[in-house]
């Protein structure tokens, strides 16, 4: 069997389309459609099920399925080890960070990955939880970190960090400063009286906020729904609403005084905090360099949250 068609094979499985696999793979669909062929007729399996709405492995397709993840992990194992000889780690990893997260974390996790994995190769890929889930089942990426998300079918997470969550609003002439707002905790229970620009579902931050409302018997009272933080942002300051975000939102956005903040308080005084996770494939073990990553990810983070 030749490696370059049990992996086209395996992403074909994982991604159940030769269309999305031939974009992933980069090769023309014709070429990767006839490269399977060929290792169906090798083994003298069929291996996929193919129809209009893509391309299901069979029982074969399954067996084989189980065992190339296998093998070609194994392949890049091996590399790793050859690579430790010459006294560095190689291989490529790929992470996902939601956009909140990313403007804080890429620099200095870019730097450390530089300085001690200097053979391996990085990307890293902005987004939100949702889309990231799916990269991820379908190794389009090795790590990725998700808020408010639990291990699941194919996934394992890891908690790292609890963020406090702030009513961010625009800042008018003569209020106080944000200092003494942040003094000034928002009750839970207020925060349906605000109009918010939010997310839409099924954004984690959104999820978290809906959830918490409905406990209390209330509905979040929704001015604009548009994803992504810095356009959340520009809204805010164009005196569009208000929004719910974590404090280094606030903080790296460019022009952190035209807002305030006031945390907001959950049930029993405890602050409403949205939770981080670190997300890996359950169905495909981490290589050397994608260990050495995530525990890099995990002190970056400490060292920028202690």
């Amino acid at each position: 069997m030749d490696l370059r068609q049990i992996e086209y094979f395996v992403r074909v499985a994982e991604l159940g389309s030769f269309t999305r696999a031939s974009v992933v793979l980069g090769i023309a669909q014709p070429a990767l459609s006839r490269q399977v062929r060929l290792l169906e007729v090798e083994l003298r399996q069929s291996l996929l099920l193919r129809n209009g709405r893509g391309a299901t492995p069979t029982e074969a397709g399954q067996l084989l399925l189980k065992h190339g993840r296998s093998i070609l992990h194994q392949v890049a194992r091996a590399r790793e080890e050859l690579g430790r000889v010459r006294g560095a780690l190689a291989g490529r990893v790929a992470i996902g960070l939601p956009p909140s997260i990313a403007k804080v974390l890429t620099v200095p996790l870019t730097r450390a990955f530089r300085a001690q994995l200097p053979d391996a190769a990085l990307a890293i890929s902005e987004g939100l939880s949702v889309a990231m889930q799916e990269l991820l089942t379908t190794g389009l990426l090795d790590i990725a970190l998700l808020y408010n998300t639990a291990s699941g079918p194919g996934m394992e997470t890891t908690a790292l960090l609890e963020e406090d969550l702030f009513l961010v609003q625009r800042r008018s002439p003569g209020q106080p400063d944000a200092e003494a707002l942040a003094q000034a905790p928002l009750p839970l229970d207020e925060l349906s009286r605000f109009p918010l620009v939010i997310p839409t579902r099924p954004n984690a931050l959104r999820m978290l906020v809906e959830s918490e409302l409905a406990a209390r018997g209330q509905r979040p009272q929704i001015s604009l729904e548009i994803d992504g933080v810095a356009a959340i942002l520009d809204l805010v300051a164009d005196g569009a609403g208000c929004a719910v975000l974590p404090m280094n939102a606030v903080s790296t956005c460019g022009k952190p005084d035209a807002f305030d903040a006031r945390p907001i308080d959950g049930a029993s005084q405890t602050r409403l905090r949205s939770k981080l996770f670190m997300a890996v494939s359950s169905q495909r073990p981490a290589t050397l360099t994608q260990q050495a990553m995530a525990q890099l990810i995990r002190s970056t983070l400490q060292t920028l949250y202690r």
